[in-house]
């Protein structure tokens, strides 16, 4: 069925509730990147993302007769307060599902907003079968997140916005991608009237759904996705903003969990806003972008699209933010065990300040050094790895390898002769209540467990790493257990950092 998108977002009702975001620029970020930078605040908004723009527009639309029967939606954060702030607006019900393992700032706001909180499920889509269950059983309208042409109209007035805000030219718009609501919309009318701008979509790498469909020319359906950027951790994207994006984007930039924390920090210091991951991924895309372009002296747009960060994760975006900016270089380094060595390493590093320094012997001939470095950029790092080796110690660069940022630099020192048929790998699982006695009873208890590192930063999911004893006659049972786990996982057997440290 045709949309007339260009009418439909110009006469899209979002300003009963939306307000027309600012558009900031970015003095700090702008230096550093030669260019200047625009955020476009959606993160200012009364829920604190740009969400509301389309379900406002959506239940607005409804006739009345169907309004007033109520509307339910799925969602783990953002879309359940747009929805639960647009029904009070409008005078009718609104049944929010979100997934259990929601954390309870979250629920709360809906709750204040006037929504109704059923907890189901622990992943998006458990939430969202089972909303659909209780559409039809109580004879709801279902609000969907972003693959619906009145949401995405909704959406759309942010590119009516834009282009009324800053009337010069404009090189690229930058937007996070999930389902692809956001995006559509903006590239739909940005397109039609300044098709001159680039559309520039940015997606996790671990959740890139957007960007494989449009490689395969077909929407995919990811077996996982990394739950960081959980505004976004979309597994399929919608029918229609498949097709607006294969349309209308010209490019989709791809990121990693450090680049989006050292986005989150340069928000920060040019706002003193703290924008969640999601909100912070238009703003980690461009600096990839100019990065990868080599462009000066263009204007970029970035859209801010949402804040609502639970304070508990601020640790770990701390933490990772250096790696992104490449702040922070990790290194293993061998040196012998003989007098003067130790001394002699100190020397390669001179007066760089040091952000974490573990010493362990190895045997009696030689020893290994886990250590941080501050350092101005990447070639520094690159720097100082050529000096260290060309003085004869072995080293290894482990800055990008997540086993070590993650649990390896929490427990240097741990080896034990015992831990005989011992396989290492990480795993990722939704965080709740039990959720971690729960993996370790799901193992066989054939299996000795020989290491154990978890974390949780404060988010909705925790990370775990886990040494199994497991005879080589049993490794088909201990593939059949991965498979059938359901949880994300990572093998890190080869991993050198691990055969270094704590094999």
């Amino acid at each position: 069925m045709f949309c007339d998108y260009l009418v439909q977002i110009l006469t899209a009702r979002v300003y009963d509730v939306a307000q027309e975001s600012p558009l900031d620029h970015a003095p700090n970020l702008s230096k550093r990147l030669n260019n200047k930078l625009l955020l476009k605040r959606e993160d200012m908004q009364s829920v604190f993302s740009f969400k509301l723009r389309g379900a406002y527009n959506k239940m607005a639309q409804l006739p009345p007769d169907i309004l007033k029967q109520g509307v339910i939606a799925a969602s783990a954060g953002n879309h359940a307060q747009g929805v639960a702030l647009a029904a009070s607006k409008l005078g009718t019900q609104a049944i929010i599902v979100m997934p259990v393992t929601t954390p309870q700032v979250k629920i709360n706001a809906v709750k204040a907003r006037g929504g109704e909180v059923v907890l189901h499920g622990d992943t998006y889509d458990d939430a969202c079968v089972h909303a659909r269950e209780l559409e039809a059983e109580k004879g709801l309208t279902f609000i969907h997140p972003f693959d619906d042409p009145h949401v995405i109209a909704g959406q759309g007035t942010i590119g009516v916005e834009i282009l009324r805000q800053y009337q010069q030219p404009i090189h690229a718009i930058f937007v996070a991608i999930g389902g692809g609501g956001l995006i559509s919309g903006i590239a739909a009318y940005v397109k039609r009237l300044r098709p001159e701008i680039k559309i520039i979509g940015v997606e996790p790498a671990d959740a890139d759904a957007m960007y494989q469909s449009l490689r395969l020319g077909r929407r995919v359906r990811l077996p996982q996705v990394g739950l960081f950027a959980d505004g976004v951790a979309v597994r399929q994207v919608g029918e229609e903003t498949f097709r607006l994006c294969q349309e209308f984007v010209d490019d989709i930039i791809r990121v990693d969990t450090d680049n989006t924390c050292a986005a989150i920090k340069d928000v920060f210091e040019d706002t003193r806003s703290i924008v969640e991951p999601a909100g912070a991924l238009a703003i980690a895309g461009a600096k990839a972008y100019v990065e990868r372009e080599g462009i000066e002296d263009k204007t970029l747009v970035a859209i801010a699209c949402g804040a609502n960060m639970n304070f508990d994760r601020l640790r770990f975006v701390a933490e990772r933010a250096e790696l992104g900016e490449r702040r922070e270089a990790i290194f293993a380094v061998t040196i012998p065990e003989e007098a003067g060595s130790l001394r002699k390493f100190c020397e390669c590093i001179g007066k760089r300040n040091l952000t974490e320094f573990n010493y362990r012997i190895a045997h009696e001939r030689e020893a290994q050094i886990f250590v941080g470095i501050q350092i101005q950029n990447r070639a520094d790092g690159v720097n100082i790895a050529e000096i260290i080796k060309n003085n004869g110690f072995a080293i290894i660069d482990l800055t990008d390898d997540e086993l070590t940022k993650m649990h390896l630099r929490h427990m240097v020192g741990g080896r034990s002769p015992l831990a005989h048929n011992e396989l290492l790998y990480r795993f990722e699982f939704p965080e709740r209540p039990g959720a971690l006695m729960q993996f370790v009873g799901s193992m066989s208890p054939n299996w000795n467990i020989s290491l154990f590192h978890y974390r949780n930063n404060g988010a909705d999911y925790g990370r775990i790493v886990v040494g199994i004893q497991v005879p080589p006659e049993e490794m088909k049972e201990w593939q059949a257990f991965l498979d059938t786990l359901g949880y994300q996982y990572w093998d890190e057997n080869k991993n050198p950092a691990y055969k270094l440290f704590l094999a």
